[in-house]
């Protein structure tokens, strides 16, 4: 089963493009605090779809606290002679969460449907 569930802190500002005809693909980086002694942070590349990285693209910025579902995937390149590989998150739910000084969260208004 091939399921994600994380909560974070943007670290980067959402990056939309159109990629083909009519799809839409957001893109951003997620901060996620790390528990116990290895005290930090990992970065994860997350990406969503359609409508869904519209909003995420209209309402989310650098430093904006979500949660999200979705699953991994992973792909490989070439680069100059080498091999390269990237995991990344593709969300299909995600939930803006409330950050200092403000008070409930908003989900965004619909799950993606799930490829």
């Amino acid at each position: 089963m091939n399921v994600v569930s994380l909560i974070g802190n943007l670290a980067s500002d959402v990056d939309l493009r159109e990629v083909g005809a009519d799809k839409k693909v957001a893109s951003f980086l997620l901060a996620v605090d790390r528990q116990g002694k290895d005290s930090g942070a990992d970065f994860v590349r997350v990406s969503t779809w359609e409508r869904q990285a519209e909003i995420c693209a209209e309402y989310l910025t650098k430093g904006r606290r979500i949660a999200l579902d979705g699953r991994l995937r992973s792909h490989s390149w070439e680069e100059e002679g080498k091999r390269r590989s990237a995991v990344e998150v593709v969300a299909h739910r995600v939930e803006f969460l409330p950050g200092a000084g403000q008070s409930g969260g908003e989900v965004v208004p619909f799950e993606a449907a799930v490829a």
